[in-house]
């Protein structure tokens, strides 16, 4: 009796959906998430559906199977072409789901990318508790602080094209020391997008989210005029600086429906030194018609 009485509350709630997006499709998304029957969540275990809109293209698709093996069970996927309203079905299905409903097996081998040998020539392990790549994830090694010299762990990672923070199918190899990064590189630029997904709206509502303050996000999103005065004040004076714009002067422009700069941002020497909250804020101040022509590294191009 208490589980079905909790499984009718958990039905009443907003579905908590998390998207991957493809080219051609994010400000129908974007649209489609101001709804209230809908939780757009940020990370993949807080989700019950998989929301894969558009098209994903062959090179993303490993990302995306290890998106959904994260999504803990029961766990659906709801594939949307932007067409159509797909809310009813949404909420049909987290009912489902909410109730026990049927769950996807997962698309990986439960498995670690490279299998644990001990200390070799392959990588697998350094000498003693330092280096290699143990089950094929790099160890943290110790290197100088950019800042202050201090010896901290220099961890090397490479985020997208389905991290919620970043444009979708922007993928970044980053080096960080604590928060800070050290070094970025573009391994894949983000996926092209409409006209409509750089609008100052849009644009705006993203920055306004990455500062905390998501109803004043999608008041933007809607069309809502706003002044933001502490959104802009929380954003450090010449964080960002590019073409003789920071990113606080970014964000007032377009909450003003401006549209932007063009000039496409070197991010490789923009992200260094700054801490992530930062350099995320520095990203998402450019819009995805200017990021889709950010500069690619030399060995993935």
């Amino acid at each position: 009796m208490a589980v079905n009485w909790l499984a009718r509350l958990a039905a009443a709630a907003p579905a908590p959906v998390f998207t991957c997006i493809g080219p051609g499709i994010q400000a129908a998304v974007e649209r489609l998430c101001l709804s209230p029957a809908l939780d757009r969540v940020a990370t993949p275990r807080a989700a019950a559906i998989l929301l894969v809109a558009g098209e994903i293209p062959d090179h993303a698709q490993e990302a995306l199977d290890r998106v959904h093996d994260q999504v803990p069970h029961p766990r659906q996927t709801f594939r949307w072409d932007g067409t159509g309203d797909p809310e009813p079905a949404l909420r049909d299905l987290w009912r489902d789901l909410a109730a026990g409903g049927d769950t996807e097996t997962d698309r990986r081998p439960d498995a670690p990318p490279n299998d644990w040998c001990g200390v070799g020539p392959h990588g697998q392990g350094g000498k003693g508790m330092m280096g290699g790549t143990p089950y094929g994830r790099p160890m943290a090694m110790t290197a100088d602080d950019p800042r202050d010299g201090l010896a901290l762990d220099a961890y090397t990672a490479r985020l997208g094209p389905f991290v919620p923070m970043l444009p979708p199918g922007l993928v970044l190899e980053v080096t960080l020391q604590g928060d800070v990064i050290v070094s970025a590189e573009v391994r894949a630029a983000p996926f092209a997008q409409p006209d409509d997904a750089s609008a100052p709206d849009f644009c705006a509502a993203r920055m306004l989210r990455l500062v905390g303050l998501p109803r004043d996000a999608d008041r933007v999103a809607r069309g809502a005029r706003l002044r933001a005065i502490t959104a802009l004040r929380a954003i450090p004076e010449g964080l960002g600086r590019h073409d003789g714009q920071d990113a606080r002067g970014r964000l007032a422009g377009w909450l003003a429906g401006e549209r932007g700069p063009e000039a496409a941002p070197a991010l490789a020497t923009l992200l260094p030194g700054l801490e992530w909250s930062e350099a995320m804020l520095v990203i998402n101040s450019f819009s995805p018609a200017t990021l889709a022509h950010v500069a690619i590294s030399k060995e993935d191009a």
